[in-house]
């Protein structure tokens, strides 16, 4: 299962007087990753590296630094840490001393992956969505026991009677989810698909 980031981190080395600052952090889109990199790089730094993946979708950039030096070591650093929807920006003041592009790609890959392993991580669960209509007085019941389901209630409507409840859940607990629900219900409801 595929990890992210349950909030930004950073994480600072010196390597030959050059200075690293890796910042990463959990995004829901490319266009989110984009909006963090635009934030947080330094105009003033020598390069602003950066690399980040959300699905199957990744983009990354060496931001003048050798090919393959800067940007693929980074992604590589989120792939080797099974992440996803996570953006890391490495940052780098020259010091003056060259590193070479094997030591290029070792500073800025441990960076971002030093700044990964140091930070607190969720894993990423792929969820389901239903629907179900709950009377008032069996609201309380289940909502009580969505959590033993690691279930996500997203919406609920008021009516007359009750509530239309949106309900996300890993499809393996789909099944016990839709017999608690007839079982609180007395079989009068069941799980509607979104």
């Amino acid at each position: 299962m595929p990890f992210t980031l349950l909030g930004p981190c950073e994480y600072r080395e010196e390597i030959r007087k050059s200075r690293f600052i890796a910042l990463a952090a959990p995004v829901s889109s490319a266009a989110e990753a984009q909006a963090f990199i635009a934030a947080h790089s330094d105009a003033s730094a020598s390069h602003n590296c950066w690399a980040w993946k959300v699905g199957q979708q990744y983009r990354f950039s060496d931001d003048g630094e050798p090919g393959g030096t800067a940007g693929r070591p980074i992604l590589a650093a989120i792939e080797a840490q099974d992440m996803d929807q996570v953006v890391v920006l490495v940052i780098r003041f020259y010091g003056g001393i060259q590193l070479g592009t094997g030591g290029l790609a070792r500073a800025y890959g441990g960076s971002a992956s030093k700044c990964l392993q140091s930070a607190p991580r969720i894993e990423l669960v792929e969820r389901e969505q239903y629907r179900c209509h709950c009377l008032f007085a069996e609201l309380p019941l289940l909502k009580a026991r969505l959590t033993e389901l690691d279930c996500l209630l997203e919406r609920e409507d008021y009516d007359a009677t009750g509530a239309e409840l949106q309900l996300a859940i890993p499809a393996p607990r789909v099944a016990e989810l839709q017999r608690l629900l007839a079982d609180i219900s007395r079989g009068r409801e069941a799980l509607q698909p979104l």
